[in-house]
């Protein structure tokens, strides 16, 4: 069993905040939204770590007011 990593990973992270946000320009709220599902379910089938999963869920909605 892993754990998740929440520290700094990426080597350019500002380039990949830029490809983010690239992959939604000209798209709906809708399609918007897809596509970051779509992303979601890719990125947790390649982590493929149930647990490690179940951290980032309840890591992410803990600062949802």
């Amino acid at each position: 069993m892993s754990t998740l990593n929440t520290e700094a990973n990426l080597p350019c992270p500002d380039d990949f905040y830029q490809v983010l946000t690239d992959m939604h320009r000209d798209l709906s709220e809708e399609q918007s939204a897809d596509v970051n599902a779509r992303l979601i379910l890719l990125l947790s089938n390649h982590i493929g770590d149930q647990s490690v999963l179940e951290e980032a869920m309840k890591i992410a909605r803990e600062h949802i007011s």
